[in-house]
Parts: C-alpha cells; sequence; structure tokens
C-alpha cells in the first residue's frame, strides 16, 4: 500500500465547520420509551404536559387542625377560642386532604388540647393559611418539560408527580469504535513479565473514548483490535455501519504504508477532511462510509482524546440538541517562555496552581503519546495558529480540567525530582479538606530560581557547594538575598550510578565511564545530581569530555533508570529507589541532603503546615525507608 499525503488538510475551525454541518445531517437519532425512574440523564423527544395537578387536591402543609378561618376570628392570647373537634376543627397531618369546607390549618404547636374533645386556640387564622391549594405546583395540562430537555435526577420527581410513570427519549447515539494495529494486544492478553516487542502494545484508547461516549450520552460498542489489513478493516466497517449512528475508526489515519482508513473510505463514501492544522491530533480524519459518518481517531492516546473532545463530543451534543458544557477558565502566566509553531493551534496541557495572589501555568511533556500529561494536568491552553508561543510576562487563558477548588488547595514545588515526593503526595491527600501537592521537576537551580520570580510555595534542592563541601545553604545565601525564607530537611539520600541488572559491564565507578564501551546518561545542567558529578569528576581528575553520551540529558531520577532498564545506555548517576524501582543494580557514589526551600511569607499558610505536619509525621518516615536509600533521622528539622 502506498503511503497517503493529507491532500485535504483544515484548520481546526474548517473540520469543525465540517463535522457541525456534513457530518451531523447524516445522524438521525430515533425514539424509544423508557420508565421515569430510569430517565436521569437521557434527552426528551416530545415536550412532556402534566396528567395530573399537584397537587391533586388542597392539602394541608402542617401537622395540626384543619378549619374555617372565619371561625377562629377574635381568638387572642387574652381571649382564647374554643373548638369542638369532628365539627369546628378536624386533626390532620402533612399532606393530608382538607376536610370539606375547611380552608385553613392551624400548627399543632398553637394548639392547646381540652377535656370532651375540644381544643383552644389564641391566634386567628386566615383562609389558605398552611393549604397547598390544587396545582400549587403543576397544573393539569401544563408543560412540564420542552423537547430536547435533557433530564436530571430533580426532574423524576416533576415527571412522577404530574402523572406521568414513561417518557419518550431519543435513542442514545450508537458510536462503533474499531480499535486497529497489529501492534496492539488486549490488555487482559498482555504478558506483564515481558517488555519486549513480543509483548505488544496494550490497546486503551478504546475504552478511554468509550467512557467519554458514554458521559456524553453516547452508547459505546467496542469492536475487537482489527490488525493492519486493508480487506479486514473494510469488512468490519462494511458489516456493522448499518447499526450505529456514527463510526471512529482508532489509528490508520495517519500517512505510514499500513495507514488503511483513508483510502477504505474514498472506496466506501467520501472524505471530507483529512489532517487537521492542530497538535496533538494532526492525523484526524473525517468522511462517511454509505450514509454513515467516519471520524478517524489518530493512535497516541493524547491526540486520540484531543480528537474525541473538539470534534466527536460537540457531534454527539448536538445530534441530542443539546448544548456542550463549557470548561471554567481563568487566567494565568506561563512559568516560562513557550514556543509554538506557527499554522498549527496546540493544546498545551499544564499544571496549574496559584502562587501569592496569581496563577501560573507549568507546561507538561508535549508529546502525542505522553497519555500522563493528560492525567496530570490541570488544565489546556490553546496556542493559537497565528501565534509561534507564549511569553512567561503574558496573561493566557487556561481551560481547568480540574475544580477551581483543588486549584486553590494546591501547594506548588518546584525544583529539584525526588521520589518521596510522590509519597508526600499521597499522604497529604489523606488530610480533610485534602492539600493537593503539585511537583514540577526543573532541577535544583530551577527551583531556587522559581522562589526567587515568586512561581512557587516550595522549592526542593540539593545542591552541593564545592568550595565549602555544604550543601544548600551557600546556594540560598547567594541567590535568594532579600528575600525571606526557611530550610526543611526532608533526607539524606544515596546517589550513584544505575547500572543493568547484574552490571554486564562490570562498571565499578566514575573513572568507568571513560571508557569507550560504556554508554552513559546526564542529568540535566543546573540540577543538584549534575552538579555533584561534575564536582566528583573534577575531584577524580576525570574528562566529562571523554565520557560517551555526557551531553544526554534526562530530568528526573526515573527518565534515567528508564533509559539504562531499556538498554538504551549503560548507565547514569541517579538515586538508589530509582534503580530498585526499575530492577537495576547501584553503585554508590556519594551521600547527600535534599531539602525544601519555604518563602517565610507562605510558612504559616495552613496548605504549608499540613505539609511540614506530614514530613515531620511517621508515617512518611515509614514509607520513605521502605524505599531503601534514605536517611530519615533528620527529617523535618528546620535548618534555616
Amino acid at each position: 500500500m502506498k503511503r497517503t499525503i493529507y491532500l485535504k488538510k483544515k484548520t481546526l475551525a474548517e473540520a469543525k465547520e465540517i463535522v457541525s454541518s456534513k457530518v451531523s445531517s447524516l445522524i438521525h437519532l430515533g425514539i424509544e420509551t423508557i420508565s421515569v425512574v430510569h430517565s436521569s440523564g437521557r434527552v426528551t423527544a416530545e415536550p412532556i404536559f402534566a396528567k395530573i395537578s399537584s397537587p391533586p387536591f388542597h392539602c394541608t402543609a402542617m401537622d395540626g387542625i384543619a378549619v374555617r378561618a372565619e371561625t377562629t376570628y377574635g381568638a387572642t392570647e387574652g381571649s382564647p377560642k374554643t373548638l369542638i373537634i369532628g365539627k369546628e376543627a378536624f386533626f390532620v397531618n402533612t399532606g393530608n386532604p382538607i376536610p370539606p369546607e375547611m380552608d385553613a390549618v392551624i400548627m399543632i404547636e398553637d394548639v392547646r388540647p381540652l377535656d370532651f374533645d375540644q381544643v383552644e386556640i389564641r391566634e386567628a387564622a386566615y383562609p389558605w393559611q398552611h393549604v397547598r391549594s390544587i396545582g400549587e405546583d403543576m397544573i393539569a395540562t401544563e408543560m412540564v418539560f420542552p423537547e430536547n430537555h435533557k433530564i436530571t435526577s430533580y426532574d423524576l420527581g416533576a415527571l412522577l408527580a404530574s402523572g406521568h410513570r414513561e417518557v419518550k427519549v431519543k435513542k442514545k447515539p450508537r458510536v462503533l469504535i474499531i480499535p486497529t494495529g497489529s501492534e496492539l494486544v488486549e490488555p487482559i492478553q498482555f504478558d506483564l513479565r515481558r517488555s519486549d516487542l513480543s509483548s505488544g502494545i496494550i490497546e486503551s484508547n478504546s475504552y478511554v473514548l468509550s467512557e467519554l461516549i458514554t458521559e456524553d450520552g453516547g452508547e459505546p460498542i467496542r469492536y475487537p483490535i482489527v490488525k493492519d489489513d486493508f480487506i479486514k478493516i473494510k469488512d468490519v466497517i462494511l458489516s456493522n455501519y448499518e447499526g450505529v449512528d456514527l463510526i471512529l475508526m482508532i489509528a490508520g489515519s495517519s500517512a505510514g504504508s499500513e495507514d488503511y482508513t483513508r483510502s477504505i473510505i474514498e472506496e466506501s463514501g467520501e472524505v471530507f477532511g483529512h489532517g487537521i492544522s492542530m497538535m496533538p491530533g494532526k492525523p484526524t480524519l473525517i468522511g462517511r462510509v454509505k450514509d454513515r459518518p467516519v471520524i478517524g481517531i489518530p493512535g497516541y492516546p493524547v491526540s486520540a482524546i484531543i480528537a474525541y473532545e473538539e470534534l466527536v463530543r460537540p457531534l454527539l451534543y448536538q445530534s441530542l440538541h443539546l448544548m456542550k458544557p463549557e470548561r471554567l477558565k481563568i487566567k494565568a502566566f506561563p512559568t516560562r517562555k513557550i514556543p509554538s509553531k506557527l499554522g498549527t493551534e496546540e493544546f498545551l496541557r499544564v499544571k496549574v496552581g496559584r502562587v501569592g495572589g496569581k496563577f501560573f501555568a507549568s507546561p507538561l511533556p508535549r508529546g502525542s503519546g505522553i497519555i500522563t500529561s493528560l492525567t496530570k494536568a490541570d488544565g489546556i491552553i490553546r496556542i493559537d495558529s497565528l501565534s509561534e508561543g507564549l511569553d512567561e510576562n503574558e496573561k493566557t487563558e487556561v481551560e481547568l480540567l480540574k475544580p477551581i477548588e483543588e486549584i486553590l488547595n494546591t501547594v506548588v514545588m518546584v525544583g529539584s525530582h525526588d521520589l518521596t515526593l510522590d509519597l508526600l503526595a499521597n499522604l497529604l491527600r489523606n488530610h480533610y479538606p485534602p492539600i493537593f501537592f503539585s511537583s514540577h521537576p526543573v532541577g535544583s537551580l530551577g527551583g531556587i530560581l522559581a522562589i526567587k520570580n515568586g512561581i512557587c510555595h516550595i522549592a526542593g534542592i540539593h545542591l552541593l557547594d564545592p568550595d565549602t563541601g555544604e550543601y544548600n545553604l551557600p546556594y540560598i545565601r547567594n541567590y535568594l538575598k532579600g528575600i525571606p525564607v526557611r530550610l526543611i530537611h526532608l533526607a539524606y539520600r544515596d546517589q550513584g550510578l544505575i547500572v543493568q541488572k547484574e552490571n554486564p559491564k562490570g562498571i565499578r565507578g566514575l573513572s568507568d565511564l571513560m571508557r569507550q564501551d560504556i554508554s552513559f546518561i546526564n542529568r540535566q545542567k543546573g540540577s543538584g545530581t549534575r552538579i555533584l558529578l561534575d564536582h566528583t569528576l573534577k575531584t577524580l581528575s576525570l574528562e566529562p569530555s571523554q565520557i560517551r553520551g555526557y551531553e544526554k540529558e534526562e530530568f528526573t531520577h526515573m527518565a534515567v533508570a528508564s533509559a539504562v532498564a531499556s538498554g538504551i545506555v549503560d548507565a547514569g548517576l541517579g538515586i538508589l529507589p530509582a534503580a530498585k524501582a526499575m530492577d537495576l543494580d547501584f553503585i554508590p557514589i556519594a551521600k547527600e541532603r535534599y531539602d525544601l526551600i519555604v518563602p517565610s511569607i507562605y510558612f504559616e499558610d495552613e496548605k504549608i503546615q499540613k505539609v511540614i505536619e506530614a514530613i515531620r509525621s511517621e508515617e512518611f518516615k515509614h514509607t520513605v525507608l521502605q524505599m531503601g536509600g534514605y536517611d530519615v533521622s533528620r527529617t523535618g528539622d528546620e535548618l534555616y
């Protein structure tokens, strides 16, 4: 199969217009009758009118006695009146019909029982006092809900009270999801004991899309994985299209030699658009097979979700004649300059926090295959196709993916990466209200600069001063002059060389990195690990330029360990828990001190105090010790 190219590429605005006009016109939802008690979330197919009034009779709104108001006139504290039960007054409970000829209710608290079936009252009633009249809520024949109304849990009561037991609703849009790809395996078939190519890639997109479709009022129908075979894919589409309203083809819409979606649609229908000027999500395809709309969803997870949210979700709401819900938007400052490709609308996933009364947005990894960039994201920034990026001093709009209350209750930490921060974040979630902990690994120097620029609450550092041999304090004194801060000790930890299991290259120390058969992965400039490495190499009179891979950088200890575990490199400098997590060997090099800087202006903040309380807890220290490679003897101490 020859490679295809994007001959019908559209802007996102053009793609949305195609979906709103051409594609939506192909969807015609039927009508079904369902029980009212199971109708929450469904959309009315016709206007609904009350069959009966509610309440259907005059009824009492209070426990007490029903009376004729005029018989009570003149009753006062000084001149009470006596009424005869069964003749002038009748005991009633809330919701009871009002006895004939009675037109008011006196609350039981205002009634004094007497002997011989008599009661005494000391205040007159007025007509229709504490009485619910016929149709107070709804009158028979009154419209309860219009057509195209989404029924809520509250609405069930109104439907039932107006005499309805069944209701006509629009059928849910039936969406056929067809995952394609010879490299894919079902989650249950994946061999967790293997991580090589024979295990394949777990197919997850169809399950994510199924849940999104359900949330948006549709009915997902997932087809098993179809291998990259033109005939098989075409047969699946043509054998299943008649019973559904929309088809989502996952993968196969790009421009590779085994991407068949476009060719199949061209043979059996029409391609409206192939390729959209957005990132992620460029390979998205829009078309029809016979008279059924088809949207080709890219195979990368983030691309798939963005394509769904921008095109499929609006289509489902439009087919149900509902307004698509809009996310809350806020204005935030990017924490750094963010370049973007001119001519492409970009959806940038960001972490968001409020520091010093301002919201700040920190970009997450931009790769289309990094699903955690969405699970970790607090919001999305849309970078216009006419923009070359964002400036850190420019307020920009952020669409929140999480409740604003969560953002406001988030502690923002920037700086060096450490695995104990995940343990801390989990522990903080146990507080009520929960404290959310947002950590951004940019290296120790990056953390200090974030404190200086006022864009974080806490910075994590482990910076060795080569001149004094002291950790952290020299850098604080040098870079944060005039900014009052507090320094809380987190832990001592073992730094060393992470090498492959059983150390096949026989690496014993840093001097072995000079060997030409050893490849290395470094940490980024400004990180404490990088500074430690450079200092130790200098002490040992070893030349960094002689290390194969010294210029290659990663931003976290786990990324270094992953590079070693995958065989990309033979060694990297990192902490022992990262090596243990990837089942790798570890060669100790140094013990270092990892501390947290807290600006004094935030130190008494309740959120920060909860963080310190959690760090000092025995639960946190015990969990950290279980990871290995840490010393918690001074954890939680204030050092500065």
